[in-house]
């Protein structure tokens, strides 16, 4: 199973549910709207809404229960890139090769973009009809949880603040694993949990995908021509020794799934390019 080759496979699924959650761009207040589809279409890679149908596929359902989940992940994560890019953050001009949200819209309307959208991500989940409604619930705190202060805007807050001529490995660790990783956990062990997937394998299911998420930050720093981040791992080990970490969180993810079984292949796959992944 050829991993890019699953990301086009999956992606129309995806690309319909995430279509029918945000209203059309024509819908008053039609500016709003717009802006809130500047940056989900196109999109990405859709990297974190295909773990969440792939890790439903590794536990025998169909990716479809997943479908909840992968949106409410692809939202809070374009949510938190439209907050990102901002003049008071990380001020980015280009985002996807286009404008950035606050270029094209301005900034206020923005701010409110990235906070519709993180509404929405939730109220995706809720009209899950299908999942049991403990399990609906376990996937909003799995979200509510990994977007929060402890995960994933405390990350951006360390990140904002960290000290460039710090190399503490384990310090930078921290930041990836609260500002990308704990997203990544979530879409994997959310979209399991809406498949059914019973606690012991949510257990295992949350090891491998905190693990993969720290290395595919690290493989970010890797992919950074310029290494001008200031909490990076190359900054802190060199080039050489983050790769192996990389590596060596990888692998130490993948026995977590190992016997999982064929129908987890495609989860493995996609952990195998978020790490190894050249652009």
């Amino acid at each position: 199973m050829d991993a890019r080759a699953y990301l086009r496979e999956r992606a129309p699924l995806l690309e319909r549910a995430l279509d029918e959650t945000i209203p059309p761009a024509s819908e008053p207040p039609a500016r709003l709207h717009a802006a809130m589809r500047h940056l989900v279409f196109p999109g990405g890679k859709r990297l974190r809404p295909t773990l969440a149908v792939a890790a439903a596929e590794a536990v025998g359902a169909r990716p479809e229960a997943a479908l909840p989940a992968a949106t409410a992940v692809e939202l809070i994560h374009t949510y938190s890139l439209i907050h990102d890019d901002l003049p008071c953050m990380d001020d980015d001009d280009e985002r996807r090769g286009r404008p950035s949200v606050h270029v094209a819209f301005g900034e206020a309307t923005a701010v409110l973009a990235g906070d519709a959208l993180l509404a929405a991500a939730f109220g995706a989940l809720a009209r899950d009809g299908d999942a049991e409604p403990a399990r609906v619930l376990g996937a909003v705190r799995d979200l509510a949880e990994a977007a929060g202060s402890r995960q994933l805007v405390g990350g951006q807050v360390d990140d904002l603040e960290f000290d460039a001529s710090d190399t503490d490995a384990g310090r930078i660790e921290s930041v990836h694993a609260r500002k990308s990783a704990a997203l990544i956990a979530a879409s994997v062990v959310s979209g399991a949990r809406l498949a059914g997937a019973e606690d012991d394998i949510l257990a295992r299911l949350r090891r491998f995908a905190e693990g993969v998420g720290v290395a595919f930050q690290i493989a970010d720093d890797l992919l950074d021509e310029h290494e001008d981040g200031a909490c990076s791992m190359v900054r802190a080990l060199g080039r050489e020794a983050a790769r192996q970490r990389a590596e060596a969180l990888l692998d130490t993810a993948l026995a977590e799934i190992e016997t999982l079984g064929e129908g987890a292949e495609p989860l493995r796959e996609l952990a195998r390019f978020a790490v190894r992944r050249r652009q």
